[in-house]
């Protein structure tokens, strides 16, 4: 069976508009090889709480642009398969995907916003 490979970037810089602070959000692990049809579960922790639930997942894939798949911590975009999910708040957040498919290789970041932001 072939494995498939997720790879996660370790260090985002998430900046606060309002204070200028830098939150640093570090995800874990770095790197997985998972099988079709295994589970995988990526966290994302955030320096401060200040993140609240503004949180968003992205799915990079080889040469495109950056797909939206969960924002606000846990609303999946309306195209995004529900076997995709997100949940947390304040400094702690994770991103799962159950069932894994063989599409589902990619480079995935957790990404912190305010409440400025616009989302789909």
């Amino acid at each position: 069976m072939a494995l498939l490979y997720v790879y996660i970037l370790i260090y985002i810089l998430f900046v606060n508009s309002d204070t200028n602070a830098q939150i640093v959000l570090t995800q874990t692990p770095e790197s997985l090889a998972v099988s079709p049809g295994d589970t995988v579960t990526i966290r994302c922790k955030a320096t401060s709480s200040s993140v609240g639930s503004y949180m968003s997942w992205y799915q990079q894939k080889s040469g495109q642009a950056p797909k939206l798949l969960i924002y606000g911590a846990s609303t999946r975009v309306s195209s995004v398969p529900d076997r995709f999910s997100g949940s947390g708040s304040g400094t702690d957040f994770t991103f799962t995907i159950s069932r894994v498919e063989a599409e589902d290789p990619g480079d995935y970041y957790c990404q912190g916003y305010n409440s400025h932001t616009i989302h789909p």
